[in-house]
């Protein structure tokens, strides 16, 4: 399954919904949202993730993309994963360097 990546933004938030499968061959997808975020300035970035099935060691790198890019003032929150990709975050402690927000 391919990733969908919609993105929304705020004055100050950044909300990007993820859909399907976040590996290698859609992180570029991604990434380009995550440059847009930047470019607007925003101060917080809201990964909606409930319907993202499945993340690769790729998407993991992606969000280490998304705080690198974002910087340290930037919150970001992965929120409404499911158990795999929420256990694959905390597995890899990436759970220390964004919010992560189970529903």
């Amino acid at each position: 399954m391919s990733l969908t990546v919609s993105v929304t933004t705020s004055t100050d938030t950044a909300t990007i919904s993820l859909a399907g499968e976040l590996d290698a061959a859609s992180a570029p997808a991604f990434h380009d949202t995550i440059e847009q975020a930047a470019a607007a300035g925003v101060t917080h970035v809201v990964i909606e993730a409930s319907r993202l099935t499945y993340m690769a060691s790729a998407g993991l790198r992606s969000l280490v993309f998304a705080r690198q890019k974002m910087g340290d003032d930037v919150v970001i929150t992965v929120s409404g994963p499911s158990a795999p990709v929420a256990r694959t975050i905390r597995q890899a402690g990436f759970d220390h360097s964004v919010t992560l927000i189970d529903e």
